[in-house]
């Protein structure tokens, strides 16, 4: 049985990825999917193990230019200044990004390895690589199961549930304005979600104005990608990004039986993580592993402040009515 945790941007599920992976015989799979190349990573026509390799090596070029200017991801853990082959200025492959160093003190040599392992994989769908390669990752790790979690995956719920057609989903959510207000702090989501909306920059102008925009040119103060993420643009924006995340993903409910899919409140698992994380043990199957809850609820180090409480009341407004679809889909007030 597969395993999925999905979510929006800025939901929390970092957290519960930590807390999966002081489980002993689980996996915790941190950002696999939501970096390999929208157009290919459910293909469902037989893909060579070579080509594999390829995609999850590629850079995501998000990653990069945030990178190259100087900004931190908290995210991102592989190891620059600490021995690393890759420094902050090299397109980093995707794959270690965040999985492989969080599963290794040498991702560098783990990623030689998965890129034998995959180069050498027979020709088969895509879905079915994931599963051969999160295989034998768990095996090597010393891992019973895995389970993947990325941030925006609910994105594309429904493409996960037509490759991965027995797994089992168990959705995290944050109240919407708090998580939309966390993506706007956030560099990795500030710059695609200003691009994908042409939110303006702070003096005024539009992405339109400032020219092409190329996320592998070499960064400069005025340079287009710079400005973007200098640049505070109204929450509304991240707001409505928040909200058609989630609406895309409740399309896919009406093919998941109650047995398949799960919801989870992030503040719930704040407040009550022991009762939370039995909840998450029983829906995915995991095996016993005595202290396992003990260990991960000791993770939870308090609630996040909140900043809706802090806006304009004409910004709060605003933002409160982007997201109004997507809190009354997940039951919440707005």
């Amino acid at each position: 049985m597969e395993r999925f945790v999905v979510g929006t941007g800025r939901c929390g599920s970092t957290l519960l990825s930590r807390m999966l992976a002081e489980h002993r015989h689980t996996l915790s799979i941190f950002e696999f999917m939501n970096g390999i190349d929208v157009a290919r990573r459910f293909d469902p026509a037989p893909v060579e193990g070579v080509d594999v390799a390829s995609l999850i090596s590629a850079e995501q070029p998000f990653v990069t230019a945030v990178l190259r200017r100087g900004y931190d991801v908290s995210e991102i853990v592989y190891p620059f200044e600490a021995g690393g082959r890759y420094s902050r200025d090299d397109p980093l492959p995707w794959i270690l990004v965040s999985v492989l160093p969080r599963l290794t003190d040498d991702p560098d040599a783990l990623f030689d390895a998965v890129m034998d392992f995959c180069q050498g994989l027979p020709p088969r769908p895509m879905a079915s690589h994931y599963r051969a390669l999160f295989d034998w990752l768990a095996e090597r790790t010393g891992r019973s199961l895995w389970i993947e979690r990325s941030g925006s995956s609910i994105e594309y719920l429904e493409s996960l549930c037509d490759v991965f057609p027995d797994a089992r989903f168990l959705h995290l959510h944050r109240d919407g304005p708090e998580t939309a207000l966390s993506m706007r702090n956030h560099h990795a989501y500030r710059l695609p979600i200003s691009i994908l909306y042409q939110a303006p920059v702070a003096s005024g102008k539009t992405l339109a104005d400032l020219g092409a925009l190329d996320l592998h040119a070499a960064p400069t103060a005025s340079d287009p990608i710079s400005q973007i993420l200098a640049s505070r643009p109204p929450a509304f924006y991240f707001g409505r990004y928040w909200n058609d995340q989630v609406l895309r993903g409740h399309r896919a409910l009406p093919r998941l039986d109650a047995d398949r899919y799960r919801e989870v409140r992030f503040e719930d698992l704040l407040e009550r993580p022991e009762e939370v994380l039995a909840g998450i043990a029983s829906f995915f199957g995991l095996d016993d592993d005595p202290g396992w809850i003990d260990r991960a609820a000791a993770l939870v180090a308090g609630a996040p402040a909140r900043r809706a409480p802090e806006l304009a009341a004409d910004e709060r407004e605003a933002l409160a009515a982007a997201c109004r679809s997507g809190q009354r889909l997940l039951g919440r007030t707005s």
